[in-house]
This record gives structure tokens, sequence and C-alpha cells, in this order.
């Protein structure tokens, strides 16, 4: 009877863990409400928000930032950590350096195409913790109900 409970216990708990690590999949993430009107992304214990420029399909310097929050929406403070975005449209490759600029934002300035086809994948190291990473697509259509561009 005991393994008979154990082994119950153990499957249970691992449908209730894939079902909370399913919550917070790519697909899930795009379905919420970005508070700067960026792209979502789970990058280990964080979630990242994304935010670039939509105006131009010109390639040329624009901004570029990266919002940090836990999981529960809670601000991860930027003093302190460091960063890089890489960004990838065609064959073109940018990597913007990110700097703390108060509160959770990490800013930075890059040259790079406001198109669909645009691609980033943003790396953040916060003050005294493990390197996160996350990939997004930020203007591929997903969260246009969102909009609203940087503030």
């Amino acid at each position: 009877m005991r393994k008979v409970f154990s082994i119950t216990a153990l499957v249970l708990g691992g449908v209730l863990a894939a079902g909370s690590a399913l919550a917070h999949d790519d697909a899930y993430l795009d379905t919420q409400k970005a508070p700067h009107g960026g792209q979502l992304r789970m990058a280990g214990v964080y979630h990242f928000e994304l935010v670039v420029d939509r105006t131009s399909p010109d390639a040329k310097e624009k901004p570029v930032a990266v919002y940090l929050t836990d999981h529960a929406g809670e601000k991860i403070p930027a003093a302190g950590a460091t960063g890089s975005v890489i960004l990838l449209s065609g064959k073109t490759r940018t990597t913007v350096t990110l700097t703390p600029d108060g509160g959770n934002l990490l800013k930075g300035v890059g040259k790079y195409a406001s198109t669909p086809d645009l691609k980033a994948i943003v790396s953040i190291t916060p003050a005294g913790q493990a390197a996160a990473q996350a990939r997004f697509t930020p203007l591929s259509g997903v969260g246009e109900m969102h909009s609203g561009g940087s503030k």
C-alpha cells in the first residue's frame, strides 16, 4: 500500500511540475500583456521583457531595453547587472551592450532594422547571480495587441 501511495504521489508531483513549467512557456508568455509593450520570455528564474523600436524598417541606431522581473512579476534591480543583446535580421548581426538605467531596466543602442524577421538573444548577468539567456522574436506579429513601443 505504501509503495502504491509513493508512486501515485510521484506521478502527481510530476504532472503538477510539468503544468507549472508549461504555464511560462513562450506561447503562454505571448498571451500576456507586457508592462512596457515588449515581448516576455522566461530566462531561468527571471522573466525578461525585450522592448525594441518598432517605428522604422530601416537599419539605423535605435534603442533597446530589457526589464527584469521574477516569475511573479516583481521587479529585479538591474544595478550591478551586465548584459547584451544580439540582434539578427537577415544576414545582419548587431551586438548591443546593455547597462543598468535605474530600477529593473537595462538599456543600450544599436543599429538594426525593425522588421518581422528580427530575432534577438538576450544575455544578462544580474549582480552576484548566474547568467541567464532568452531568445526573442520581438516583431513577429506576436504581441501586436500590446503595441506601445518603448517607454
